[in-house]
């Protein structure tokens, strides 16, 4: 089993109870109609500084922990229905009933959107985190434990559905756990995790989408195709979870569509000040570092990560984001974000000889 740094025996720390990290559903508003429409200040973002999937990168600020904050908000936009789905649990194990075993927060927040269905999305909420506790190795071999968990609840909700047709469809899920001073993401579908990193946007996840070179070599390896850069002609993500009643989509034996999701591991450090996470309709509208610039100067307004995550819900219905829409902000100081000044360059002067001759004769006029 693999250790992780600062796992060790402690007490128990306060939280609310596992009921309360469910949120309501929302009550749907009338149906609006929109035509999607991206906004102006978009600015592409380069993934960069970001862990390869499976890595950890290493933090010399060993005296770090960070302080744990989240909050979220949910909308229906422009849909009909709802189904989006989120999850915050500021203390995981606490919440869940198992004595915390480690130095640090134990923390577990998530997204899911739902596509054909609510029912993929509400299942996957409630089981992915209990099958990632259940497993005798939690908090050691974090990374096979998120990834077996994911293949479990999938395979579960196979299972249900077999039992019940009704509960057919799908689900992108993207969750996020913070162990200690690890934190990590795993992603399957479209939903997105960004870190700020003192004002700079870490992408912490990719978006699966069938067009991607590597997804695409991976869905035609499986017998998959991608048409007009959707998975088989029929999914516009190319990993999720659900799907079942999708024929040639998944089986027991594999397919083009994975419920496997990708790792991104990184040590938190005191640079570190918050994450969002959110379903695709939150991205339609923001590009990575601009949601990071405009929640972090909502954070430095008000220091309150639930309203953080309603402003950036509201921006993007104001943005016209054609999806429903669910953030989760979740901030590692107590402390909001600081000012960044950037340092003033030092120019270093100089004059040629024969500047300084024209300058003397100038003086010298002056003189006469």
């Amino acid at each position: 089993m693999e250790e992780i740094e600062g796992v060790n025996c402690c007490s128990e720390g306060e939280s609310r109870s596992s009921s309360e990290t469910r949120p309501p559903n929302p009550n749907p508003p009338s149906h609006r109609q929109c035509k999607l429409v991206r906004h102006a200040s978009l600015m592409k973002t380069q993934l960069c500084d970001v862990s390869e999937p499976g890595h950890v990168t290493e933090d010399c600020q060993s005296d770090f922990f960070p302080t744990l904050r989240s909050g979220a908000c949910a909308d229906i936009g422009f849909r009909s229905s709802m189904e989006d789905v989120y999850v915050c649990v500021d203390n995981f194990m606490h919440d869940y009933g198992l004595k915390n075993r480690i130095d640090g927060p134990s923390a577990f927040y998530g997204v899911f959107d739902g596509h054909g269905g609510k029912h993929a999305a509400d299942f996957a909420c409630q089981h992915l985190p209990k099958f990632i506790l259940d497993d005798e190795d939690f908090p050691g071999d974090i990374e096979r434990i998120v990834v077996s968990a994911f293949l479990q609840t999938d395979n579960a909700f196979a299972e249900a559905c077999s039992l019940d047709a009704a509960l057919a469809s799908g689900t992108t899920a993207l969750a996020t756990l913070v162990i200690g001073r690890l934190l990590v993401v795993a992603n399957a579908g479209d939903c997105r995790a960004v870190l700020c990193r003192r004002g700079k946007a870490i992408e912490m996840s990719r978006d699966h989408k069938p067009s991607c070179n590597k997804e695409r070599k991976r869905i035609e390896a499986s017998g998959g195709y991608v048409y007009d850069e959707y998975l088989n002609g029929q999914l516009n993500v190319a990993r999720a979870l659900g799907d079942w009643h999708m024929e040639g989509m998944k089986s027991k034996d594999g397919g083009p569509l994975t419920s496997e999701p990708e790792l991104m591991t990184t040590k938190l450090t005191s640079e570190d000040e918050f994450l969002i996470i959110g379903c695709d309709g939150i991205w339609d509208v923001f590009r990575s570092q601009n949601a990071v610039d405009f929640a972090r100067r909502r954070l430095q307004e008000h220091n309150d990560p639930t309203m953080c995550s309603k402003d950036l819900v509201n921006e993007a219905l104001k943005r016209k984001s054609g999806d429903n829409l669910s953030a989760v902000v979740i901030c590692f100081q107590q402390q909001p974000p600081p000012n960044l000044v950037a340092p003033r360059s030092r120019v270093q002067r100089s004059f040629s000889a024969e500047g300084l001759k024209e300058l003397q004769s100038f003086l010298d006029s002056l003189g006469n």
